[in-house]
């Protein structure tokens, strides 16, 4: 800096000889020099800081995409499993039945392996997967489980977070008693999407903390897909009763 004053000082005495005064040039210096100075100082930690921000943003966003894939990973056996269960009951049973479940089931399959990959999906792909899922439990539960299962949508071209709803089925069909009633009921009205299912269950010798470890998991993704646009209820008095309530992009 000294040496930049300096300089000024020769520059306009010897060269330039205009007699400038040290305190006019020391404000020239000041303008001319350590103005520009700042200012490109202050653009350079501006996009520094925009590109700290930027890293901070992609690792954020990749911990966000790793986690939900965890979380479905933990999802997918569970549905595939059961309904593989199934089919090879109904091989042996009623072997006429057993081609159409195959077919169902690799709709399903699609939809786990292929479409779930996404961070959203359709929700008429995932209506139909939860159809089949259900179509899959009537038949296994047929003469010792009465299921009444509604659906309502109003509006087209929706996408919903993949595999969120069937936590809540399927906990309700694998923690319900025998010779009793499960309803679902999933309405959709101006993009909201309320998801109602409710069971029977035997209090004195049901744990219901079996019942949570699924909802837990979907209370995780539900944090990451829709943050402050969901709401999760949990009752279990005589019924358990679960009522989920997404805002859809």
């Amino acid at each position: 800096m000294t040496i930049s004053f300096l300089a000024t000082q020769v520059y306009c005495n010897v060269f330039a000889q205009c007699g400038c005064s040290i305190m006019k040039c020391l404000s020239d210096y000041l303008w001319q020099t350590l103005v520009p100075l700042i200012f490109f100082s202050f653009i350079w930690m501006l996009f520094r800081f925009l590109d700290e921000q930027k890293q901070k943003e992609d690792l954020i966003k990749q911990h966000t995409e790793m986690e939900l894939k965890f979380l479905k990973s933990q999802i997918n056996p569970h549905v595939l499993f059961n309904n593989l269960n199934t089919i090879y009951s109904y091989s042996i049973e009623k072997p006429t039945e057993t081609p159409e479940l195959i077919l169902m089931l690799s709709d399903n399959l699609k939809h786990v392996l292929y479409d779930s990959n996404a961070q959203y999906v359709d929700l008429d792909k995932e209506l139909q997967f939860l159809d089949n899922y259900i179509k899959f439990q009537k038949i296994r539960t047929e003469g010792v489980k009465q299921i009444n299962y509604t659906t309502s949508i109003t509006s087209n071209y929706l996408k919903i977070g993949p595999l969120l709803l069937i936590t809540i089925i399927e906990n309700a069909f694998k923690h319900s008693v025998l010779n009793s009633v499960i309803s679902i009921e999933i309405i959709e009205e101006n993009n909201l999407l309320k998801c109602t299912c409710i069971n029977d269950f035997e209090s004195k010798i049901t744990d219901t903390t079996q019942f949570k470890i699924g909802l837990i998991n979907l209370e995780k993704r539900l944090q990451l897909l829709y943050p402050e646009k969901h709401q999760l209820v949990i009752e279990n008095s005589d019924k358990f009763k679960v009522v989920l309530t997404l805002h859809l992009v």
